[in-house]
Protein backbone atom coordinates (compact mmCIF):
# COMPACT_ATOMS: atom_id res chain seq x y z
CA UNK A 1 0.00 0.00 0.00
CA UNK A 2 1.40 3.21 -0.92
CA UNK A 3 1.15 6.37 1.32
CA UNK A 4 0.66 8.85 -2.06
CA UNK A 5 -2.54 10.00 -1.32
CA UNK A 6 -1.80 11.06 2.33
CA UNK A 7 1.50 13.23 1.29
CA UNK A 8 -0.25 14.61 -1.95
CA UNK A 9 -3.31 15.90 0.23
CA UNK A 10 -0.56 16.94 2.97
CA UNK A 11 1.28 19.18 0.29
CA UNK A 12 -2.48 20.04 -0.97
CA UNK A 13 -1.64 18.60 -4.50
CA UNK A 14 -4.90 17.61 -6.15
CA UNK A 15 -4.45 14.03 -8.27
CA UNK A 16 -5.44 16.10 -11.41
CA UNK A 17 -2.73 18.25 -11.23
CA UNK A 18 -0.15 15.69 -9.62
CA UNK A 19 -1.35 13.84 -12.88
CA UNK A 20 -0.43 16.65 -14.94
CA UNK A 21 2.74 17.33 -13.75
CA UNK A 22 4.41 13.74 -14.03
CA UNK A 23 2.55 12.88 -17.08
CA UNK A 24 -0.49 10.61 -16.32
CA UNK A 25 -4.22 10.32 -15.87
CA UNK A 26 -6.07 11.46 -13.03
CA UNK A 27 -7.26 7.85 -13.28
CA UNK A 28 -3.98 6.30 -13.05
CA UNK A 29 -3.39 8.49 -10.26
CA UNK A 30 -6.28 6.92 -8.67
CA UNK A 31 -5.79 3.54 -9.30
CA UNK A 32 -2.00 4.32 -7.73
CA UNK A 33 -3.45 5.34 -4.77
CA UNK A 34 -6.22 2.69 -4.13
CA UNK A 35 -3.98 -0.07 -4.92
CA UNK A 36 -6.03 -1.18 -8.15
CA UNK A 37 -2.51 -1.18 -10.07
CA UNK A 38 0.66 -0.71 -9.27
CA UNK A 39 3.25 1.60 -10.76
CA UNK A 40 6.14 0.77 -12.31
CA UNK A 41 9.51 2.42 -11.19
CA UNK A 42 10.12 5.54 -13.25
CA UNK A 43 6.07 6.42 -12.07
CA UNK A 44 7.31 6.15 -8.85
CA UNK A 45 10.35 8.23 -9.18
CA UNK A 46 8.53 10.95 -11.31
CA UNK A 47 5.72 10.72 -8.54
CA UNK A 48 8.53 11.67 -6.04
CA UNK A 49 10.29 13.67 -7.37
CA UNK A 50 6.48 16.04 -8.47
CA UNK A 51 5.36 15.69 -4.53
CA UNK A 52 9.08 17.40 -3.36
CA UNK A 53 8.80 20.20 -6.05
CA UNK A 54 5.04 20.72 -4.44
CA UNK A 55 6.44 21.10 -1.18
CA UNK A 56 6.90 17.23 0.26
CA UNK A 57 10.39 15.91 1.84
CA UNK A 58 9.64 13.08 1.17
CA UNK A 59 11.52 9.51 -0.82
CA UNK A 60 10.54 7.04 -2.39
CA UNK A 61 10.56 4.35 0.20
CA UNK A 62 8.53 7.07 1.87
CA UNK A 63 5.73 7.19 -0.98
CA UNK A 64 6.03 3.65 -1.53
CA UNK A 65 6.93 1.09 1.44
CA UNK A 66 8.94 -1.42 0.38
CA UNK A 67 7.19 -4.72 1.38
CA UNK A 68 8.00 -6.79 4.14
CA UNK A 69 8.76 -9.45 2.84
CA UNK A 70 11.45 -12.58 4.42
CA UNK A 71 15.05 -12.65 3.41
CA UNK A 72 15.98 -15.96 2.02
CA UNK A 73 18.14 -18.19 4.18
CA UNK A 74 20.96 -19.85 2.68
CA UNK A 75 21.06 -23.42 2.83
Amino acid sequence: MSNMKTIREKVGVTQAALAKTVGLTQGAIAHYENDRRKPGLEECRRIVDALNTSGAAVTLDDVFPPLNIPACSAA
